[in-house]
């Protein structure tokens, strides 16, 4: 395989977590009765432009389905989040009804309905039709299309080209990044600029954090490496902002490459703290996996011991990352007996790989439970605040990554 982006051979692995099911492919009772579909998880880098990605396997059109599960709206910090983003750009870009924001991967419309409530003119790109007839209902327009540079291109011939247009947590999930960073391009008016929000590699390797290692994640990204990715396009990152969703996220600024806008000291600093935690220096990711594996282990080792020991322990969030750790460990039902999470759409269906059920929340107090693993740690705060009258009747709350923490 060659690099996704540059085309150098790829012969250096970053972690290999052997074979699983695609992490937001949840299974029905009906679905159990028959094969699942695995794919080799193994993950490689780039020693010439650094760019962290899977090996080629799944098809995007195998991995976010029709009856994708995952709603943005679910999670009410992020919900917060997204607000708090549409506020900021509407004051820093000036956009009045005469504007238009495109978001790529607009989901249930969590972020574009700030913006119809605002009366400035939206569009989003969404290919999963069960998240997007979720924004339709909330009065905004979709295209239910994987984007690219064709995309782009024809939006531009429709009259379309956008003031803004963001994008969270899809540059990771897009195949081809070169095609997609064409289609920011041609979908950008002059003078426009481009919010793209991902996880932070840099954070990934520092905090341990496999779990967010997919199939649905085709790329891990540094600043160094969009920064290159951005400037082959004809593109420029002007600026950068670091922030602590998804365990610790960029949110990077761009602008066509010959904008007037000056590049901030933020893009360079940051460039040279990456140099520094040596993101070009090969040794830094073939090291990883040892890391995860004694991540791995420890769970595995906490969750027979408490069967051994007669305590009953559930898990809270049926996340993507958690089906990563639970399949990379081999855990199944034996060991942890089903999953609550707040997502209708989840509830009575299966994890992928490992078939533990999925139940509502309100489950939890009914099993006198001893202990809840937090699968998505990244909202551990959240969810402890959501389950206190847990504590009342003696349950601790376990996070697994970057370490075990018992609370």
């Amino acid at each position: 395989m060659n690099c996704r982006h540059c085309d150098t051979p790829l012969r250096h692995t970053f972690i290999d977590l052997g074979f699983a099911p695609p992490s937001n492919a949840y299974l029905t009772a009906d679905d159990l009765t028959h094969p699942e579909t695995y794919y080799p998880l193994k993950i490689k880098v780039c020693d010439q432009c650094w760019l962290v990605q899977t090996e080629d396997y799944a098809q995007p059109d195998e991995l976010f389905s029709p009856d994708y599960a995952y709603f943005s709206s679910t999670s009410s910090s992020w919900l917060a989040h997204a607000a708090r983003y549409a506020e900021k750009m509407t004051q820093q870009l000036s956009l009045t009804k005469d504007s238009l924001v495109i978001e790529v991967a607009s989901n249930d419309g969590y972020l574009l309905k700030n913006f119809v409530t605002a009366g400035i003119p939206c569009l989003g790109i969404e290919p999963t039709a069960s998240t997007a007839a979720a924004a339709e209902k909330l009065g905004i327009p979709v295209l239910r299309e994987f984007f690219g540079e064709a995309l782009g291109k024809r939006l531009v011939s429709e009259g379309k080209q956008a003031d803004l247009i963001a994008g969270n947590n899809v540059y990771a999930h897009v195949p081809d990044i070169n095609d997609f960073t064409l289609g920011l391009k041609a979908a950008l008016k002059p003078g426009g600029t481009i919010t793209l929000e991902f996880p932070h590699i840099m954070l990934l390797i520092e905090h341990t954090q496999f779990d967010t290692v997919y199939h649905e994640h085709f790329s891990y990204l540094s600043l160094y490496t969009v920064c290159r990715v951005f400037q082959a396009a004809g593109l420029r990152v002007w600026h950068v902002e670091e922030l602590p969703t998804h365990g610790g996220s960029l949110r990077v600024f761009g602008c066509h490459s010959n904008d007037s806008r000056q590049s901030s000291q933020a893009v360079t600093e940051l460039l040279a703290e990456e140099t520094r935690r040596g993101l070009q220096v090969i040794a830094t990711y073939t090291r990883f996996q040892s890391r995860a594996d004694r991540v791995k282990d420890d769970l595995l080792e906490f969750l027979i011991q408490q069967k051994r020991s007669g305590k009953k322990v559930a898990a809270y969030g049926a996340a993507a990352k958690g089906n990563t750790l639970l399949n990379y460990a081999g855990i199944k039902p034996d060991l942890l007996p089903f999953v609550c999470d707040a997502a209708p759409a989840k509830q009575g269906k299966f994890l992928p790989g490992s078939h533990i059920p999925i139940l509502s929340p309100s489950m939890l107090e009914e099993h006198r439970l001893d202990y809840v693993v937090i699968l998505p740690w990244n909202i551990a705060e959240e969810v402890r605040s959501q389950l206190s009258e847990l504590v009342a009747h003696g349950v601790r709350f376990v996070t697994v990554v970057p370490n075990m923490v018992i609370v």
